[in-house]
């Protein structure tokens, strides 16, 4: 007996594709959004298969990444303009899901799904203030540090320069 590899979610199958389709258009749309853990994993997936059939950029991809969408026209131009032209380089991992506090009563496992290498990089900004923050105690930076400063600046244009600007605004 063969399973299907995704979460069910205990909902129909069309409810459970509207619901990650929903997500990855907040997503595109506000570059972070909040849910529960196991949808940003979902939903995470369904978001760099859409960037991926973005960069290829045919007409069959773009149809395919516009019926992702729920409303292609608004985000459309920002899927094909503004995100393939920040990940042209990089060849996969687009999005980053980081643990929060449940931010429900129900104690459900919350997550921030995000764009990487984008103005809301939660990564960046926390790795700008440990820089910061050891600069201004006089401490060396440790290793976790040295590598998160590698990933963060890796692939983003003028990595290092708009770290150490965002390092400077926390001084």
């Amino acid at each position: 007996m063969a399973y299907t590899k995704y979460r069910h979610f205990n909902r129909s199958s069309a409810h459970r594709q509207a619901m990650l389709r929903n997500l990855v258009t907040s997503l595109i749309k506000h570059e972070s959004i909040s849910t529960t853990w196991h949808k940003a994993k979902e939903a995470q997936r369904l978001a760099e298969k859409c960037i991926t059939l973005a960069k290829k950029n045919t007409a069959v991809t773009r149809m395919k990444a516009e019926a992702i969408l729920y409303s292609p026209h608004e985000n459309g131009p920002k899927l094909f303009k503004t995100l393939v032209e920040r990940y042209r380089e990089r060849p996969g991992g687009y999005t980053r899901v980081l643990r929060i506090p449940p931010l429900k009563d129900d104690q459900a496992e919350s997550a921030i799904l995000e764009l990487v290498d984008g103005p809301k990089d939660m990564r960046f900004a926390m790795t700008a203030k440990t820089v910061a923050r050891a600069n201004k105690e006089g401490n060396e930076l440790n290793q976790i540090t040295v590598r998160n400063i590698k990933k963060v600046t890796k692939f983003r244009k003028d990595g290092e320069a708009e770290l150490q600007k965002l390092v400077d605004t926390f001084k």
